[in-house]
């Protein structure tokens, strides 16, 4: 019976998250950006970023993901990185050079940022969560990461 009830508390405590049946791709049109982004996730409009796209947060605005492009201004992946003033401390890093993917630990949430540079724009999604869930987000994670792309 005790198992029982650890499974339904912990059912019924899973993030939205966990509930990721429904995606769709969302493309900037100026840019030539795409990306396939959970819509029964980020259900929730929630501004603008700088250049070209969109922002989006889940129901209980615990997490959120930021689908942007910015014009190329000729900087390599690192030098784009370095101008953004990442904080130090950094969990994941990888630069190449058609890419760069960094996360890390704040505030109880984890923050992960790709962006992909082409010729004329620099594509980026930004993701943030509650780092309690970071199981639960994985999959989801990495389905939008690999699915970024741009023209």
């Amino acid at each position: 019976m005790k198992i029982a009830a650890a499974v339904i508390v912990a059912l019924c405590a899973a993030s939205s998250a966990a509930r990721a049946e429904s995606w769709t791709t969302y493309r900037i049109v100026e840019s030539g950006t795409a990306v396939d982004i959970p819509t029964s996730v980020f259900t929730e409009p929630a501004g603008k970023p700088d250049g070209y796209g969109e922002r989006f947060r889940n129901s209980d605005g615990s997490a959120d993901l930021t689908v942007q492009a910015v014009p190329d201004q000729g900087l390599s992946p690192a030098e784009f990185l370095a101008r953004k003033n990442p904080p130090s401390g950094m969990v994941y890093k990888r630069i190449t050079p058609k890419f760069f993917v960094v996360s890390s630990i704040k505030r109880g949430a984890i923050w992960y940022d790709r962006c992909n540079f082409s010729r004329r724009y620099v594509h980026c999604v930004l993701i943030n969560y509650p780092a309690a869930e970071k199981r639960q987000w994985d999959r989801i994670v990495t389905r939008i990461s690999h699915s970024l792309s741009g023209g």
